[in-house]
Order: structure tokens, then sequence, then C-alpha cells
């Protein structure tokens, strides 16, 4: 509060007596100001603070105890960090007092980012909300990373605590899995970009450390294809398995490359929900009723007048295009063009895997609040269980489509039977029954007047055969009709 009441000349006294470069703008020194109180904070530069606050309000030195003019204090500067606003017991230190509490000036800023008071107010950088985090508290508002130097590789640390409602939230928490609080201190990372919220992204060369101990940070998505670059999963970094879960401060320094793009960073209490959760969440709050599903398939096939082509149905599977198995939950996005339906189990249990969040059918965005549960196919999935497809009616009503049974092909030329039509039996044995021992049936041949010349060239054929070999046996004359007349 002392440094941000400073006017140039006392900004450009503090900065040096420490060394650094008084050079530039009021709100440049007012930065490197606040850097120094925060990261290289000394009972020295506490006393040069002090010393310069008392010289500039000599005046009103009896009454430095007192808050300061509205005037000189920003209004974020009034209070401090947002952790410690919402019911800590850490107490705000008078200015006036020697035995500062040094915590209590940390996180508010951020690299030495300053969040100053702006003549005219900024938009602030916003994160799209993630459908498996419920935000609980905002620990530390998308801020800026500003190099500190012409490096490379920079460092941009943070200091702050948790308040013991925050500290009871998490050790009360259930556990997701051995070691996984549902309560977590989350780290996102995004593009400094206030134009729309804006989703998670990782600058190159990034490493988190809380507490001198590095967290883990989604690693590398393996490609498949040649000469695509693998993609890396940017989601939330959970530390809280790292942090003090006391009133102890706790340290986090973001490592980062500067290669132009701007990123900005939050920190957040979240509690992180699970597929199964999601599922009951949309099973409540996202069925869609069947009249008004039905209302959907009419306007779907509805006669366009500029059309040429009067569309009279509409096919839709009963199969989940994601796992090739009946649906049980379908489901598709309110801004999908199609009434093909997937299953909303599966999906959810794959985005919480690999969140894309992408329509399986038309490949186009389907995020988690746009989901619908489709009422009619609901009921049409109990309704029928014997197909696995089914197509809507202009009048909004539909049917079955099952499969034909494929139809045993016909002989191209029929066998007449007298008698049994026993398959079995038609070939008789050399006892007059057939193979399994029945009467074998009678069959007519029709066509032995018809080549009477050919059985002769084949009698002279046989005899001619004689003096190579064993003679063949004879083909039974009903036998060489069923083979002629088929």
């Amino acid at each position: 509060n002392m440094v941000m009441s400073f006017r140039v000349s006392d900004l450009q006294m503090l900065l040096g007596f420490v060394g650094r470069s008084k050079s530039g703008l009021k709100h440049e020194l007012v930065t490197r100001a606040l850097q120094l109180v925060q990261f290289d904070c000394s009972p020295e530069v506490f006393k040069k603070i002090k010393e310069l606050y008392e010289t500039r309000y000599a005046k009103k030195s009896s009454e430095v105890t007192q808050p300061q003019p509205q005037q000189h204090r920003s209004p974020e500067a009034l209070s401090i960090h947002s952790s410690y606003d919402r019911g800590s017991t850490v107490a705000r230190t008078s200015i006036s007092t020697t035995n500062i509490d040094y915590p209590a000036l940390y996180g508010k800023y951020l690299n030495g980012l300053g969040r100053l008071p702006p003549k005219v107010a900024k938009p602030e950088v916003r994160l799209v909300k993630l459908p498996f985090y419920t935000t609980l508290d905002e620990l530390l508002k998308p801020t800026e990373l500003v190099p500190q130097s012409n490096e490379k590789l920079q460092e941009s640390p943070c200091i702050f605590a948790l308040t013991p409602r925050q500290v009871e939230l998490i050790r009360n928490s259930k556990e997701l899995q051995p070691g996984v609080k549902s309560v977590q201190v989350v780290l996102r990372i995004c593009y400094t970009d206030t134009s729309s919220p804006q989703e998670d992204q990782y600058p190159p060369n990034i490493a988190v450390k809380v507490n001198h101990n590095y967290c883990s940070v989604p690693g590398y998505y393996p490609s498949n294809k040649p000469g695509v670059e693998p993609k890396r999963p940017c989601r939330p970094i959970n530390l809280t398995h790292f942090m003090y879960l006391s009133a102890a401060t706790n340290r986090i320094t973001v490592t980062w490359g500067n290669y132009g793009k701007s990123y900005s960073v939050g920190l957040y209490l979240v509690r992180q929900m699970t597929s199964a959760e999601l599922l009951q969440r949309l099973k409540t709050i996202g069925v869609k009723h069947p009249e008004l599903c039905k209302a959907l398939v009419k306007e779907k096939l509805r006669l366009d007048p500029d059309s040429e082509i009067a569309t009279t149905g509409v096919r839709v599977s009963l199969i989940c295009p994601l796992v090739k198995m009946r649906l049980s939950v379908p489901c598709r996005a309110e801004t999908c063009a199609h009434l093909q339906c997937f299953d909303a189990v599966f999906y959810l249990q794959m985005n919480e895997k690999k969140p894309t969040w992408m329509c399986p059918v038309c490949d186009k965005p389907a995020p988690y609040d746009q989901l619908i549960i489709d009422g009619l196919l609901s009921k049409i999935l109990t309704e029928c269980e014997d197909a696995d497809e089914i197509e809507f009616l202009v009048d909004g009503s539909w049917c079955p489509i099952r499969a034909e049974k494929e139809r045993s092909c016909s002989p191209q030329c029929p066998i007449l039977v007298l008698g049994s039509s026993d398959v079995n039996g038609l070939l008789p044995t050399p006892n007059g029954t057939g193979e399994n021992g029945k009467a074998t049936a009678d069959v007519v041949d029709l066509t032995l007047d018809s080549s009477s010349s050919e059985e002769e060239e084949e009698e002279d054929e046989e005899e001619d055969d004689d003096d190579e070999g064993p003679q063949p046996k004879r083909r039974c004359s009903y036998e060489k009709g069923l083979v002629s007349a088929c």
C-alpha cells in the first residue's frame, strides 16, 4: 500500500537505493518496486519504504496507522490475496507497525506484474468452463506472464496461502483414486486474449514447481501419421499433493519459454467430476421430451418448396458409432443437424480420458452444455428390441427396418421328383435304398430319348479303353439324367 502511493521521485529513490534501474514511466517503476517488495524483501528495504512514506506524509505522521486516502490506493490493493479475503484468519497489518506480515503483501502479483489501477477498465482474460471441473474459489485471477529479461527461458514465481475453510474442503473431499482428491488446487494457463474465453494452452518448455517439488505436466500424445507433430493435452495442472494444507504460504514457480506469444496463468480451487456424475446430471437436466423430438423429425422431413426431391423418410441406426454397440442413452448436441445419436455413456468416458468434445457423427463441436438426451429415441429403444435400424416418416412416426434373411438359391432346372421329397434319398445305394436307409425316390429322366447318339459314342469310347486299364463304373441312367437336367 505504501509503494502504491509513492510518486515518481519516491519510486526512483527506492529503486536507486537497491541498485535497480530508475528510468521508465511511472507504471514501470511501480512494477519494479512491487517486484522488489514481493520477491527481494529484506528489513532494510522495508525500512527504506517506511522512511520514504513518512517523509512524504510528514504532516500526517501521527495518522499513518489509519488507512490511506482512497485516491492513493488501488481497488485490489485494499485487500490481501483473494484467499485471505474470504474468511482468512491472517490479520491485515497496520502500515506503521514494524513486524509486517510479509505473506499479506504477497499473492496479488505474479512475476512482478502488479494489477495497477488503470485509468480505463480493461477486459480481463477469461478461461472456458471445463465440464469435469467445478470452480469453488478463484485463488489468483488470470495474470500475464511477463518476461524479466531477453532470455528464452523465464521463471515466474507466486506466493499465496489457503484459508482454513479451503484446507478443510480439500481434506474432507473424497478420493477419485489413491492419492488424488476430488477437491484440488489447479493451475490453468492460456493465451493472453480478452476477446473470448480461452482454452487451456501451455507455453513451450513449461515446468511447474510447488514448494521445491516439480509437478507432473501432461505429456504429448504420440502421432501415428508421418509428418504430423504430436499433440499435447492442455489440462489444469493439479498442485494439491505438493501444497501445505495449513496456514503456511505456498510458493509456485512457473518456468516457461519466451518465444513471442503472451500467456496468462490462474489458480483455482476446484472439484473434479467423474463421467458417471456428469451422466447423472445430464439425465436430470438434459432430457428432451419425445414430443419435441418428434416435432424435430417432422421439421427435418418437411418438404422444401425449392427442392425438386421430396424426402419421404430418414433412416436412423440404433447402433452407437463410437463402440458399434446398441445405444443405451441416445445423445447428441443441440447444434447438430442430424437425427443420428451416439451413446452418452461412452462419449463422456472418452472425453474424460482425452477431452475433445467432438461429435462422432458429424465431427463438429459437441460440448457438454449442449448435449441432450433424445427422449423419442429412448422410447423407441425400449419398444424395438429386435431391430438395429429404424426409419422416421414424414408424419413423425417410425417403423423398424429388419435385415432380410438370405434365401437359398433355387436350381436353374427343376428336378421332377415323384414320391418322397427327402433330398437324402435321391441317390440310391447298391441295395436300393438311400444313404439314410430310406427307400429311394423315383427319378424320371427327361433326356433319355434326346441323346441316344451320344450314348453310342460313349459306349465306343469305353470299349477302346478296355486295353489300357480297368473299365470304370458305368453311370446309371437315372444319375446321368439327373446331371443332364441340372
